[in-house]
């Protein structure tokens, strides 16, 4: 082998290349910018994303760019602007704003989309840019802070991380222009799987973010960003220039909290209730312990995740049972079934736990099924628990809530996210389920801490049972009020007819516990859209579970309260014809590989020590890959970025979507399942039916002994309650809906849960209601009925998966 050195001549930079762009063969890849700014507020923040695009190209041009933003956020406006000219976006039903944003773009005018894929993941869309041209499109949303022990996060996503993606390929055009097929387990893969830059690339966005705090009159002792290197001016802290759009920015703001009422005016409130300073009680738990052990946690993350799952082991008592379940492709349990919580047993299960490395894909449905299973037959008065520890990083979220969805309800679900991108608006999802807590974890440094409030969380809640009264508020608007832990408040939020204060009930210690709450008038829009958010979220929840004629109520909500879902869409639409028909090139936005994330350790193809540096030497094209979609060439490949989740190995060339490192997992279906222990083997996860997503066959129905044991636990509260209560009643109802959905249907607990939703209308005759109640569940758990066949759509076939129409 030779080497010569280049002359200088023949090594010109690129004109208006810039520094740390990326070249394709056509230019420079679209988005030039990204620009955050936040005015935080108390427990509240007012964020403005602003991505400018460039079209590098000699024709005109549709870019396309999926991106993350907080999953609680509640997006409220969206603005292009381009040669001089303001178009403002208008909220429209998603598949009728795609039917406008298509049109422009074929009668030659600009336009741009935004829609939302994930709680945490959106796209947006800007089609027909002039050469050379530049164009910026603005997003306008308000976001609730969490806070716990002393300290609110604000926390900002800024990439994508790749996820594992479940199932087999299926046919038709794809959902989206991004590098995963869609599957029957995630039939809109293709729209969440933007290609990936090789690692190591020079940055090709410029990235500003800048945050604002208003203290809202508390003291506030400190700031402190745990993944970005920061500059303070004043009350704004700015990110340090020359970061990349790689790990989530996260900063802490340490106050004292207060209790409070908050009314907007128009009928919304904002409700923040401090822990009260009791002594909690020690329930006897069962206890399931998921640990994520997939190849997207390499590295940092394994050490985190291993140090945590023990530590959890650690805070339980003989008088506890637990066990323990690492899953990737496959799940191995420490041990078989649930075990009394010895020193020796323990012992035990912190060994197994030492052993555990990265590997695989990530399964999450059938470590989930088996969580269940085995909390199934949990006596009376233990606690049923499971905490979940991984980074999410799934695909098949919904696939996962409406198979599981129903049994986890009736438990108390933990979820750990360990990644410097996270997953949190799935982790939360699952976490509400159960009415437990989310807890992520960024960074090493965050371990300790976050720890602690998990083993607070696994312990007994200071106050059940909650209910409002004194404030009129209307049916069905006030979010999942929970309980109250140790060290975190209560956050509600509602709407309200009128009333100006309201006093929270519930039940501490064994004893009846309440506080009044006097409440203030405060003129912030932002209250208004954070519940609309949240309520959004509970009924998208729902219709994930299979409560489908929710859609319409879903897309009337958003439209009335102006806040994206997804089942709406923004879509801005310049007025004035400055192309042809159309886009002649179209180009999707490469994001940057997550920082923390592990380089194969070992090469795909040929396994030679060159092959395995092809991964890390840009540019260079990388074996084994899938064909970008349209919009990617190879040429684009060479140039430094990379598809994943092809059907043979797919997966970005660092390592599959939540895979192993080193090679991606084939997308041919998911393998059988070893067998467990004794036991003979167990058939992979099924997809969701064909129903669902618009396919021939039924919607997966289980037999009612599946979830008898949460019927009995049902049961067993209601018989406890010292007296009827309506607001529990109405509660209840969502539940028993929620299991209706999980068995595909049964006519019994259908009428139990219309007929309990119902409690909370003027009249409602809470004895009878609490009555029936109690006779239908002890009919079902007594000797138990035959499930009722999956009904079908009312009013005809139901239209196809929203993110399909156009």
């Amino acid at each position: 082998m030779r080497i010569t050195s280049l002359e200088p001549a023949r090594c010109l930079p690129v004109p208006d290349a810039g520094f740390g762009a990326l070249l394709t063969e056509r230019g420079n890849l679209p988005l030039e910018s990204v620009d955050v700014t936040a005015d935080i507020s108390g427990l509240i923040a007012g964020v403005e994303v602003t991505q400018g695009f460039r079209n590098p190209f000699d024709v005109t041009l549709e870019a396309t760019y999926v991106f993350p933003l907080p999953d609680r956020a509640a997006v409220t406006g969206f603005r292009m602007e381009a040669d001089d000219r303001v178009i403002e976006g208008v909220l429209k039903e998603r598949g009728q704003a795609r039917a406008d944003y298509d049109r422009a773009l074929r009668e030659g005018r600009r336009a741009a989309i935004a829609e939302e894929d994930r709680p945490d993941v959106f796209t947006i869309r800007v089609g027909n840019i002039l050469p050379g041209e530049r164009v910026s499109v603005r997003l306008t949303m308000s976001q609730p802070l969490p806070y716990e022990d002393g300290a609110a996060t604000f926390r900002f996503p800024l990439v994508v991380a790749p996820r594992y993606i479940p199932g087999s390929p299926i046919d038709g055009p794809p959902a989206g222009d991004g590098t995963a097929p869609d599957t029957d387990a995630v039939p809109d893969a293709s729209r969440i799987s933007p290609p990936v830059l090789l690692p190591g690339f020079p940055d090709p966005v410029r990235l500003s973010l800048a945050a604002t705090v208003d203290a809202a009159g508390l003291e506030l002792r400190e700031l402190a960003s745990s993944l970005h290197v920061v500059e303070e001016e004043g009350h704004t802290v700015r990110l340090r220039p020359g970061e990349r759009l790689d790990r989530d920015f996260v900063l802490r703001l340490s106050f004292d909290a207060s209790t409070s009422l908050q009314l907007d005016g128009r009928g919304t409130f904002a409700l923040t209730v401090l822990p009260p300073p009791l002594e909690a009680t020690r329930t006897p738990r069962d206890l399931v312990l998921l640990l994520d052990r997939s190849g997207s946690m390499g590295g940092w993350k394994m050490i985190c995740a291993r140090r945590a799952a023990a530590r959890i082991v650690d805070t339980l008592t003989p008088q506890d049972r637990f066990a323990v379940l690492t899953f990737d492709s496959v799940v191995e349990q420490a041990f078989e079934g649930l075990v009394e919580a010895s020193d020796r047993n323990r012992y035990r299960a912190v060994e197994h736990l030492a052993r555990v490395d990265a590997r695989g894909g990530t399964e999450l449905l059938e470590p989930l099924r088996q969580a269940t299973t085995l909390l199934g037959g949990a006596q009376s008065g233990r606690e049923r628990v499971v905490v979940l520890v991984t980074d999410g990083q799934v695909g098949n979220e919904d696939q996962i809530l409406e198979q599981a969805g129903g049994a986890l309800s009736a438990m108390r679900v933990h979820t750990v996210g360990i990644d410097r991108a996270v997953n949190a608006g799935f982790l939360g999802r699952l976490a509400g389920l159960g009415a437990g807590r989310c807890e992520l974890v960024e960074s090493e440094d965050r371990l300790d801490a976050a720890m602690d409030a998990i083993h607070r969380r696994i312990g007994a809640p200071l106050v059940t049972g909650l209910s409002l009264k004194d404030l009129d508020v209307e049916p069905g608007t006030v979010t999942h009020l929970g309980s109250i832990f140790p060290g975190v408040p209560l956050r509600a939020y509602g709407r309200c007819r009128q009333g100006s204060s309201v006093t929270v009930r519930g039940t501490a210690a064994g004893a009846p516990w309440e506080e009044r709450v006097p409440g203030v008038t405060a003129d912030h829009p932002a209250i208004r859209a954070v519940w609309a958010r949240a309520h959004l979220r509970e009924l998208e929840d729902r219709y994930a579970m299979g409560e489908h004629d929710l859609e319409s109520r879903i897309v009337r909500t958003s439209l009335e309260y102006g806040v994206l879902c997804r089942f709406t869409a923004y879509v801005a639409v310049d007025t004035r014809q400055v192309a042809g028909e159309g886009p002649e090139h179209r180009v999707i936005q490469p994001v940057e590989p997550p920082s923390g994330w592990e380089l194969p350790s070992a090469a795909p193809a040929a396994g030679t020590f060159a092959a395995g540096m092809m991964l890390t030497a840009a540019p260079m094209s990388a074996p084994r890959m899938r064909m970008p979609a349209p919009g990617l060439g190879q040429a684009d490949l060479d140039q430094g970025f990379a598809g994943g989740g092809g059907q043979e190995g797919g997966g970005p060339v660092f390592g599959g979507p939540g895979g192993a490192p080193g090679g991606g997992l084939p997308r041919s279906g998911p393998a059988p399942r070893p067998a467990a222990p004794g036991g003979p083997p167990m058939p992979a996860p099924a997809a969701p039916g064909g129903g669902r997503w618009g396919r021939p066959g039924a919607r997966p129905a289980h037999r009612l002994d599946s979830v008898r044991p949460q019927l009995t636990a049902e049961l067993d509260r209601l018989r406890a309650l010292p007296a009827p209560d309506l607001l529990y009643l109405a509660d209840l109802g969502t539940r028993l809906a929620a299991l209706a959905a999980f068995l595909g249907g049964n006519e019994d607990l259908e009428t139990l849960a219309r007929e309990l939703e119902g409690a909370e209308r003027p009249g409602a005759d809470a004895q009878a209601l609490h009555d029936r109640a109690v006779e239908v569940l002890t009919a079902l758990t007594g000797g138990g009925s035959s499930p009722s066949p999956a009904p079908g759509p009312a009013g005809g076939q139901r239209r196809g998966p929203f993110w399909k129409r156009a």
